[in-house]
């Protein structure tokens, strides 16, 4: 029951962020009132080489020569990205900055039974950036070719093999990926994702979850084997591999948007310098195309349909969450 009251007041909270999205800025600031006045940090929940963290150092660039204040790259990877929250949050100075997976407000209440942050009402969503392609890889030395061939040697093996995924939809992948098939995996926790890889290659690690573009390169050298993607469509990074929905897995199909937050009574007019900025940058055609070389869609939006599409992937993910049985870790 208190899960109940719990997403209900998640669904409300989701919905006043909509509405305030919606709702006029007010009356700009003075001229007087300049921002920003001092280095930006840029606090992003994954590693670096992750798609999110190659996205936004190429924003980072960009945004120095706009804003004509550095903008650094902060990584702070890790338990389903709530160390970045917490970070972000408690700064609260107009200079430190957000940009995450949509799942620190999705993913983690399904998760975790407590947070030490309010997902619907301290985190505000400004604009989205891009959607990450994810996929799941196999260690070549299983040798199989497709995931149904992986989950037929799961099946085979059960509590023999083993995962790992990085935090956000990756993550909730591979736990939707057992429920649904019934297999039964190990989880192999790492604070760096780096040797994850290490492990995969030398079949150590049997099957991972992340961002396409860390994931390539092993596949093409043939030292693991890139079985799906995660999106609707197939990433140009490797048209050679199926969707989820494909393979015969549509309920594992997820669009991974990754955007920027404020903080509950961020300043309006701080919101919409990110949003028009960013909007502008990401408009740029040479821009949007270092994005897609980087493994990305680039994503334009206003604060409601960045708010929207939130929403959107929290009602996917606990329909799934509630079909499977999953209960939040304590």
């Amino acid at each position: 029951m208190a899960q109940v009251r719990f997403a209900d007041s998640l669904a409300a909270g989701l919905s006043l962020a909509l509405a305030l999205a919606i709702a006029p800025a007010g009356a700009q600031p003075a001229q007087s009132q300049i921002w920003p006045q001092k280095t930006v940090r840029l606090i992003i929940p994954l590693p670096p080489g992750s798609g999110s963290d190659i996205s936004g150092r190429l924003l980072a660039e960009r945004l120095t020569e706009r804003w004509g204040q550095p903008v650094v790259v902060e990584n702070r990877q890790g338990a389903d990205g709530i160390p970045a929250v917490t970070t972000f949050l408690s700064a609260r100075d107009n200079h430190t900055l957000l940009l995450s997976f949509a799942g620190v407000i999705t993913m983690n209440t399904l998760l975790h039974a407590t947070l030490p942050y309010d997902p619907g009402r301290d985190l505000v969503p400004i604009v989205p950036l891009v959607d990450n392609f994810l996929g799941l890889e196999a260690t070549a030395a299983l040798k199989v070719d497709t995931l149904a061939d992986f989950v037929t040697a799961a099946r085979a093996q059960p509590g023999k093999l083993n995962w790992a995924a990085t935090p956000g939809l990756p993550y909730y992948i591979l736990l939707a990926l057992q429920k649904s098939t019934g297999i039964n995996m190990v989880e192999v926790p790492y604070r760096d994702f780096t040797p994850a890889f290490q492990d995969l290659t030398t079949g150590r690690l049997h099957i991972i979850g992340t961002g396409l573009p860390t994931l390539v390169p092993h596949h093409r050298a043939g030292t693991a084997k890139l079985l799906v993607v995660n999106n609707r469509e197939r990433s140009p990074q490797a048209l050679d591999v199926p969707t989820a929905a494909e393979a015969g897995f549509p309920e594992l199909t997820f669009d991974s948007v990754v955007g920027f937050f404020g903080w509950r009574d961020m300043p309006a007019f701080i919101k919409d310098r990110i949003a028009a900025d960013i909007g502008a940058i990401v408009a740029e055609p040479a821009f949007r195309a270092r994005l897609i070389a980087a493994g990305t869609i680039p994503r334009t939006g206003t604060a409601a349909q960045y708010a929207a599409m939130i929403e959107e992937q929290r009602r996917q993910l606990a329909a799934i969450h509630q079909a499977s049985g999953m209960k939040p870790a304590q």
